[in-house]
């Protein structure tokens, strides 16, 4: 199949709130924008049943609902938005060279990367059958769901750590689960946990099943198996929902090499913009923020990340 050769002033890599939000923003500003949704479009939200902290949704909405309103009004406005993944970027100079697994070899004057972040997983089979009915990855996002029940964190960093204490002032108990005896957490994150009345660390215990209904309308988590590390004994803890926080892995193997990253794989932006190291190119989301990491500040660095750039291309006029 032979390659086709297009030309864009703006192209985004990824989707989400960061992508879709730049893509609005880029349109509006008539630089036909063109956006490769990846292999996961609308992101991460996209498998949240349930997002109440985003403004403008006073009952709330599920992550599907959103990414799909926030394509659309980017599609209203002439953003092209496509199917399809980028394989391989050229940013060694301008126009910058991206290649498509459809075939096409694109010419774009600036590039916003959008591609976000993956949450870590634990591997077990019934993790993703409870996935958004009571099993997350961001207490932020769901703890709320939680007020007054009794949740298991399961983690020992400074992630895991985080969440638990944000839990502990909305549950009504909370199990920190650590497959070691002692936390990797920084010490001030450790006193926090420990000194913290309804946290219970469970040491030396690693996960092996997540347990509850599985009927259509009432899926939903009732506890966990547990082994212990230094025994092999099985127990099970009942618990009303886990919270998975073992780290995200930033989705930039594609962009190795080409701009500069932080020593933990996330994109580097210069501070207060989503400028990268390579004129021309912004990382807008969590792709850059692995500190935030929420719809709210991920649409907001994709709104920062088109006006950047078509400023940058007007000066360059």
């Amino acid at each position: 199949m032979p390659e086709i050769f297009e030309k864009t002033k703006c192209l985004i890599i990824g989707s989400g709130p960061a992508g879709y939000t730049a893509a609005i923003y880029a349109a509006r500003a008539d630089m036909k924008p063109v956006l490769y949704q990846g292999i996961q479009p609308g992101g991460q939200l996209t498998i949240t049943t349930e997002i109440e902290n985003f403004p403008g949704y006073p009952n709330g909405i599920s992550g599907i609902e959103m990414m799909e309103d926030l394509k659309k009004q980017a599609e209203r406005f002439g953003a092209d938005i496509r199917w399809g993944s980028v394989v391989k970027v050229d940013f060694s100079k301008r126009p910058f060279v991206i290649h498509t697994d459809d075939n096409k070899i694109i010419h774009a004057d600036s590039v916003i990367i959008a591609t976000g972040a993956s949450a870590k997983w634990l591997g077990i089979p019934s993790e993703n059958k409870f996935s958004g009915y009571g099993v997350s990855a961001c207490a932020v996002c769901d703890g709320f769901f939680y007020k007054g029940k009794v949740v298991a964190v399961v983690g020992g960093g400074d992630t895991a750590a985080e969440e638990a204490t944000y839990l502990s002032k909305l549950c009504k108990k909370v199990y920190l689960v650590h497959r070691r005896d002692e936390l990797r957490a920084s010490k001030a994150m450790q006193n926090k946990v420990l000194n913290t009345a309804n946290i219970e660390v469970i040491w030396n215990n690693l996960p092996q099943e997540i347990v509850g209904t599985e009927e259509e309308f009432t899926k939903a988590v009732t506890g966990i198996i547990l082994k212990n590390t230094k025994t092999g004994k099985e127990s099970k803890l009942d618990i009303d929902g886990v919270f998975i926080a073992i780290g995200h892995n930033p989705n930039s193997e594609l962009f190795v090499g080409q701009i500069e990253l932080h020593d933990n794989g996330y994109i580097k932006t210069e501070p207060g913009s989503t400028k990268t190291s390579v004129e021309g190119v912004f990382a807008a989301g969590d792709i850059q923020d692995y500190y935030y990491r929420q719809a709210i500040t991920a649409a907001g660095s994709g709104c920062m990340a088109a006006i950047e750039a078509e400023r940058l291309l007007s000066s360059e006029k």
